[in-house]
């Protein structure tokens, strides 16, 4: 019987491996081969309204390093509006529109979606407004509050308030690198400044891309422990400079350089802070 257990286990553990490198296979794709299979599957499961199914294959995408497609910012639009999130639907159609062009296939059909993401956003604001004063509608983007978390979280098919708000953050910011020349802005490729970052247990890691003078793209990375640090971070643009500021919480020296467009900082820094507060907070996860 245990010789019958062992030979049963060690098959069993043999099917674990080869699964294990089957996966390790899929996993070993190039990034821009990986970007092709994903951008597919997305195409596929928004076409077939999966749109929890597209969230996922968009939220794999987003983690892999390098221009994304002009058609990625167009299902991302098209996902986010599923899911409520206006704002982020808004900006990723127009994202889409500027990358994309006149003659991007889905051209049409972003401008009209956003302006039916006006209109929603005009009916919702003229909701009628309960006994206290206040709308039945709630914010659709701010990150605060159970209800916007659960949100949140539903949206990036994660368990935890953190991971949302890491992958939150991480989305707005994707969207908002600087760039030198903004007589032309392609969002399918990279900004001149970019920005990513990771929360972990005590502290945000924060990795700075930045094109220096020979075209090439410089890494620095560097970690903001979250103890004894505001969680309101302030932030200030600059028409001038064509640039927005998200500041240091720790000393309020400048952080994070991003493109001239105040709302979306604005929404960067709100979703800093909340991320900051979730991470100072025990119970946190």
């Amino acid at each position: 019987m245990a010789v019958s257990y062992g030979k049963t286990r060690q098959r069993a553990l043999g099917l674990v491996l080869a699964s294990t490198l089957l996966a390790g296979q899929a996993w070993a794709l190039a990034p821009e081969h990986e970007t092709r299979r994903l951008m597919l599957a997305t195409e596929e499961a928004v076409t077939e309204e999966r749109w929890g199914e597209a969230g996922e294959y968009l939220n794999r995408l987003q983690q892999l390093e390098g221009p994304k497609p002009a058609d990625y910012f167009f299902y991302r639009g098209r996902v986010m509006y599923q899911a409520g999130h206006l704002n982020e639907a808004q900006s990723a159609l127009e994202a889409y529109v500027e990358s994309a062009g006149t003659d991007g296939s889905h051209y049409q059909k972003a401008l009209k979606l956003i302006t039916v993401v006006e209109k929603t956003r005009k009916d919702q604001a003229a909701a009628p407004q309960n006994g206290n004063g206040e709308s039945n509608k709630v914010a659709v983007i701010e990150p605060a509050g159970d209800q916007q978390m659960a949100s949140l979280r539903k949206l990036y098919l994660v368990n935890s308030d953190r991971q949302a708000l890491a992958l939150h953050l991480n989305a707005l910011l994707e969207g908002a690198g600087w760039r030198e020349d903004q007589t032309i802005v392609r969002l399918d490729k990279p900004a001149d400044v970019q920005y990513r970052i990771r929360a972990e247990s005590s502290a945000i890691n924060l990795q700075e891309i930045r094109r220096d003078a020979e075209g090439r793209m410089v890494r620095t990375t560097q970690t903001l422990s979250v103890f004894g640090v505001n969680p309101q971070v302030e932030w200030a643009c600059e028409a001038a400079a064509t640039t927005c500021w998200v500041y240091d919480p720790r000393d309020g020296s400048r952080l994070l350089q991003l493109s001239l467009d105040r709302d979306q900082t604005q929404e960067i820094a709100r979703t800093f802070g909340k991320l900051i507060r979730n991470l100072q907070t025990p119970a946190g996860s």
